[in-house]
């Protein structure tokens, strides 16, 4: 088949690697100029350079216009494949091949469609993650489902890790989805939209750690925050504190919210969730630290007294 693909970073370009690989001709490449949002220079790969280094055509877009248009029809693809593209494709564009426009989400689709579903499910306690390659119709990542597969999210896992784990699946995930589609063997299912739900794009102030959350929720988005993630972030005496590694205390402690307490282990305990007056739940353990000067240090050496407070401000 003659393919065209929209991508932008490494979803991207995994993407247009594959289609490279497939034996399928890559007449048209579609991706948008570098950004400086902060999650837009992680995981950066660029289509641009890998499609150019391999003698496809490069249009650099923020969102579709008539040129690209044409481009397209030029180029007479018999399907579109996208990931990670960040703007809406209207239907003159996704309708155009014949086989439609087939879009890689790494998500478990109906769920998290939108952006950075990896972290927001981290967030939230999913026991998986994965990748789904859907039809593209009107709504965005509501399409009907061609092929998906998961993986588990361990105890441990950050959103690097499962970053890493998903688009291992980018590759395999793309071949098979244009071989069912290109042998007509494809049987698309409809999304449950009853289970559907749609997330915004991270900013660095959804790292801010709220007190008042209880400690499991807190040391999740410690996890999803990690490194080269904007990590989660706290303030004490006035400096802002990104937290790196973190834990649910063994113990039950009550107070204040932010109140750092205790040492347990090998970190401090600070003081968690609604009813942290009632003694009932746990605090999080602070185990590792970065400092407003980049240093990493144990959570130990930036507390060394009891006492004090951490605050979202």
């Amino acid at each position: 088949m003659r393919v065209a693909m929209f991508g932008y970073q490494t979803w991207g370009h995994r993407t247009l690697q594959a289609l490279l690989d497939s034996g399928h001709e890559v007449v048209l490449a579609v991706t948008h100029p570098r950004s400086e949002h902060a999650y837009e220079k992680i995981w950066d790969d660029s289509v641009a350079d890998l499609a150019a280094g391999h003698g496809v055509p490069v249009l650099l877009r923020s969102r579709p216009d008539d040129e690209l248009v044409t481009a397209l029809k030029a180029a007479e693809p018999d399907i579109i494949v996208a990931n990670n593209w960040r703007t809406w494709i209207p239907p003159e564009i996704f309708r155009l091949p014949r086989h439609g426009t087939l879009n890689v989400h790494d998500s478990l689709l109906p769920a998290y469609a939108g952006f950075s579903p990896l972290i927001w499910a981290l967030i939230n306690g999913e026991e998986e993650v994965g990748v789904t390659a859907h039809l593209m119709d009107e709504e965005l990542d509501a399409g009907d489902i061609v092929l998906q597969r998961a993986v588990h999210v361990g105890p441990s896992d950050t959103a690097t890790d499962l970053f890493h784990r998903t688009v291992a699946l980018i590759g395999p995930i793309v071949r098979d989805a244009l071989t069912l589609i290109d042998s007509g063997r494809a049987a698309p299912v409809p999304q449950d939209r009853s289970k559907a739900s749609f997330f915004h794009k991270r900013s660095v102030e959804d790292g801010r750690i709220v007190w008042s959350r209880p400690a499991q929720d807190i040391e999740r988005l410690v996890r999803a925050q990690s490194d080269p993630y904007p990590n989660a972030f706290t303030f004490y005496r006035g400096e802002r504190i990104r937290v790196l590694k973190a834990s649910v205390s063994k113990g039950r402690y009550g107070g204040t919210p932010g109140r750092v307490f205790i040492r347990e282990g090998d970190g401090v305990v600070i003081v968690a969730g609604p009813e942290a007056h009632r003694g009932r739940g746990h605090g999080l353990v602070i185990e590792q630290v970065r400092t407003e000067s980049g240093a990493d240090l144990p959570a130990t050496e930036v507390f060394r007294t009891m006492g004090g407070y951490l605050t979202d401000r």
